[in-house]
């Protein structure tokens, strides 16, 4: 019988499949290389993307604010504005209101009473006056309780002069006031 050593074909066999295993783990451990490193690529692409994103963010987020602080500046010189013209309009609206005051000084003093001074403290008003009796004072507080500029007297001395023929110094207060205007009607 002859002899037939199947070893070297076996051994050659075995050579074969290690060399194809390592090739092919070899091969297996590169790829996973790779794919680790594409992965670690595309996530340090879109941290840095992100990063970008977060500062374009940070600097627009800074301009806003800026730009809320320049409103908020322009708010309070808006408030500022808008006090200066209400005391403006305010002004304005009690520029004719001496005119008024003084016509009603004339209107409302009956005869017999002479006015000596008269004084301004906001809008109340002390009325020093000379009268020939005190029936024309009690008149005259009626005159201006009627008044549609002035309201509220009140009578705070009357000093009879003797040996003066019955005249009296008095001193009466009295508060300005303003008419209510009708629709239609202009002060």
């Amino acid at each position: 019988m002859a002899k037939i050593n199947l070893l070297p074909w076996r051994e050659e066999q075995r050579a074969e499949q290690t060399r194809q295993f390592v090739t092919i783990l070899g091969l297996c451990a590169f790829m996973t290389l790779a794919i680790i490193g594409l992965v670690h690529l595309n996530i340090a692409g879109q941290i840095n993307h992100q990063q970008f994103r977060n500062t374009t963010l940070t600097n627009e987020i800074a301009k806003l604010d800026l730009a809320l602080k320049e409103i908020q500046a322009l708010e309070e010189t808006k408030q500022e504005l808008l006090s200066r013209m209400e005391v403006i309009q305010s002004l304005q609206q009690q520029r004719p209101q001496i005119v008024h005051l003084f016509d009603e000084f004339v209107r409302t003093v009956p005869d017999g009473i002479y006015l000596t001074s008269i004084k301004q403290n906001g809008k109340d008003l002390t009325i020093n006056g000379v009268a020939e009796s005190n029936g024309r004072v009690s008149a005259y507080m009626r005159n201006i309780d009627s008044s549609d500029w002035m309201a509220t007297p009140k009578l705070k001395v009357i000093e009879t002069k003797k040996g003066s023929m019955g005249s009296s110094t008095f001193v009466l207060t009295t508060s300005q006031s303003t008419p209510k205007v009708e629709d239609g009607e202009d002060s």
